[in-house]
């Protein structure tokens, strides 16, 4: 078909689908990197919301709802192959209102849709490519769509064609199929409601035990992680089975023996960049040794936070402690020069991500900077050392990437003549890497994100010894507050709860309120800094936060994701807000506000907010045994809750002794520890220091002035400890 004949091709039926004059691309001036890679597309793209589907509706034509992330390859190429066709575009623009959405900007859009695909389809993924009518309710829907057909795929076209086809002849079946995928959305919905008042059950240890038990059923024993390929990092579930295995039961070896084959097989491998640190998203590979490359900050922050409290619990003879600490080192220092902000010119926070892609002569290459040849690395260090690293690292003629090139994949641990030589070869070759093009960075803050980094910076700095770390999180929590966090005006009594806003750019936020998660996450990080700085303006953030967080997500007793951002969402869903209780990439907001409630409770006494947590974790029977993998951050958070959590009050005049004590809580690996630092009330002991902080009220510093550490469950403490050896030996022996 000829553009023209295209561009005509909807304008039947009476004109209905005629194009607006002077109709364009609208996303130039939009701040969503993703959505500006869009901008020069023939597409006539808009932003999703309400003049989108109203331009639908005013038009009589069906919406193509596009969704993906800067980081995504296969966004790329479908943008290539098709986006970037005018002819392809013609035919778009005619029949159709093509909207683009950036997944990490509105995940409550890409989680509807995504589940509407994965009914339609039975797969999932982006690009997401979704056909819905004017109202937002899905009809049709896949992933990516090839520019000529495959076998058992049809090309973007067809599915244009037949889509164009079914809403001009046979409507009344669009609707019908519309409006049945929105009831299984809503009643899938009912089935994960979640009451936040009532009298829950207390944890079950053995349903826990009995979830390392399944978890062992999908272990990959020999390349590590679960399942096959292709292969994600299981942060979540690797902090469930690190804190399970801190607790001595029946299966915490399994769960040791787990946690550290996984561990050890993503830093041994080319998921987790050798030279430089920090990790890709996944591995195309069972043995994590084809990565797909691009690198998110939420898969670093868990990701560190798993390798600092490996480290911290000990590590074991697959992978030693050392080895731990010196990955989470070089994650969180790659954390800071890779992604780390400046926003506008104050505090820093952290970028979202790095692209899978390269742009090398103006076309993009997966993973290009960080492919190497045997040849190349003999060019960089000459042929003996070139040979050896080729050895060393896994790089062979045969590339496992392109025919020739491959990622550097140690693929075991190097005995100490091997660690020699890559430490002495490796900054050389980290040299001549960052002289390649390298791969571009969506610049966008979003602030759950940024909560995950304060939270596995903090502790990475206090169980490293790295104060820098600590700084930088604390640099990241400013940020948050100035930036993203519109505290509650004066009003007085009965005034509005703060806001979060979700995601900002070059220091301004913008779009959307924060979700669940962004609330929970924002919350888990500042109770983290407090607990590792003392300093209690975090802990009160985090109590402002998580307040107006039970307000906005919770208000009528139920909790939701989401607070009505998008009527169109509302009705893709049946008219009924929705809870997702399953982990993805990150933590599920429902497993991670049960986890900030425990932490807050603890720390303030608060039992509303224990018996909230308690029935968020009543999610978790059935899905502990049919689901253990989806459901980490409910198990780690269910073992929290077990453990007491155990709640430390460090009190007494700051100096050496009330140091040494403070750095021994922090390393210790008791489940779901909380942690609070009384200010310094300084001269001689005097009675308590007024606190912000519950769990510091009527503890002072011992009779003759020294400082001591009460440590509580429930608020009920036992007698303090003046001594680290004594301090030692009650946590070993468990919370009161």
């Amino acid at each position: 078909m000829k553009a023209a004949d295209a561009a005509s091709g909807g304008a039947g039926q009476g004109g209905a689908g005629a194009v607006r004059p002077g109709a364009t691309n609208a996303l130039g001036g939009e701040p969503s990197a993703y959505l500006r890679q869009h901008a020069t597309n023939p597409v006539h793209w808009r932003p999703f919301g309400d003049e989108a589907f109203g331009f639908a509706e005013e038009r009589d034509v069906p919406v193509f709802l596009s969704i993906g992330y800067a980081a995504c390859h296969w966004c790329h190429v479908m943008a290539h192959e098709s986006f970037e066709d005018q002819e392809t575009a013609d035919f778009l623009n005619a029949n159709f209102v093509a909207i683009k959405v950036d997944r990490e900007e509105r995940p409550d859009v890409d989680a509807v849709y995504m589940a509407a695909t994965q009914a339609i389809s039975g797969e999932g993924g982006w690009p997401m490519s979704v056909f819905l009518t004017p109202d937002g309710r899905a009809f049709h829907a896949g992933t990516y769509f090839p520019p000529r057909p495959m076998p058992g795929r049809p090309s973007f076209r067809q599915v244009l064609e037949a889509v164009r086809d079914a809403w001009l002849e046979r409507r009344e079946g669009v609707e019908q199929n519309a409006e049945s995928l929105a009831r299984g959305m809503a009643e899938s919905q009912l089935a994960a409601a979640v009451q936040l008042t009532g009298s829950p059950d207390p944890v079950d240890a053995g349903l826990l035990s009995e979830a390392v038990r399944v978890l062992a059923r999908s272990e990959d024993p020999d390349d590590g992680g679960f399942g096959t390929a292709p292969k994600f990092p299981p942060s979540p579930v690797l902090e469930f089975l690190v804190r399970h295995a801190a607790v001595a039961s029946e299966t915490s070896d399994a769960a040791t023996d787990m946690a550290g084959r996984t561990l050890a097989a993503m830093a041994r491998s080319a998921l987790f960049d050798q030279l430089d640190g920090g990790f890709a998203r996944y591995s195309v590979t069972r043995d994590w040794s084809v990565p797909h490359f691009e690198k998110m900050l939420y898969d670093n922050a868990q990701l560190l936070r798993a390798y600092v409290h490996w480290a911290r619990l000990g590590g074991d003879s697959v992978f030693p402690a050392s080895e731990a600490a010196d990955v989470a080192a070089r994650t969180a220092d790659w954390m800071i020069q890779a992604l780390g902000v400046a926003g506008a010119g104050q505090a820093e926070a952290f970028a979202s991500s790095l692209d899978a892609d390269t742009v090398v002569d103006g076309r993009h290459h997966e993973g290009a900077s960080y492919l190497w040849t045997p040849a190349e690395l003999q060019d960089v260090l000459g042929p003996d050392d070139g040979a050896a690293a080729a050895r060393l690292m896994n790089v062979r003629a045969g590339g496992t990437v392109t025919a020739s090139a491959s990622p550097l994949h140690p693929g075991c641990r190097l005995d100490d003549a091997g660690s020699a030589l890559w430490d002495g070869i490796r900054p050389r070759l980290l040299a001549a890497r960052s002289g390649r093009p390298q791969p571009a960075r969506d610049d966008k803050v979003v602030a759950g994100w940024n909560g995950l980094a304060v939270a596995a910076l903090a502790e990475a700095g206090a169980v490293l010894d790295r104060p820098d770390l600590v700084a930088a999180a604390g640099q990241a929590a400013v940020y948050l507050e100035r930036v993203h966090w519109q505290a509650p005006g004066a009003g007085g009594q009965g005034a509005e709860p703060g806001t979060l806003v979700r995601v900002s750019h070059a220091g301004q936020a913008r779009g959307i309120g924060g979700l669940l998660e962004d609330y929970a996450f924002c919350v888990d990080g500042l109770l983290t800094l407090y607990g590792v700085t003392g300093a209690e303006r975090w802990y009160r953030l985090a109590e402002d936060i998580l307040e107006a967080a039970c307000l906005r997500f919770g208000a009528d007793g139920t909790l939701v994701d989401t607070a009505g951002e998008s009527s169109q969402v509302f009705n893709a869903q049946g008219q009924r807000a929705g809870l997702e209780p399953f982990d993805n990439a990150t933590p599920s907001g429902a497993a991670a506000f049960a986890g900030a409630l425990l932490s807050y409770s603890a720390l303030s006494g608060s039992a509303d907010h224990r018996i909230m947590a308690g029935n968020i974790l009543a999610l978790l029977p059935p899905l502990a045994t049919r689901a253990p993998r989806a459901a980490g951050w409910l198990l780690a958070t269910a073992q929290a809750a077990l453990a007491g959590p155990v709640e430390a009050a460090v009190v007494g005049p700051a100096g050496p002794v009330r140091a040494a004590l403070h750095r021994a809580v922090l390393l210790s690996a008791s489940p779901g520890l909380v942690v609070a630092v009384a200010a310094d009330a300084g001269g001689p002991p005097a009675g308590p220091v007024p606190s912000a902080v519950p769990l510091l009220e009527g503890r002072t510093a011992a009779p003759d002035g020294s400082p001591q550490v009460f440590l509580c469950r429930g608020m009920v403490c036992d007698r303090p400890v003046g001594t680290v050896a004594e301090l030692l030996e009650r946590l070993a022996a468990g919370p009161p």
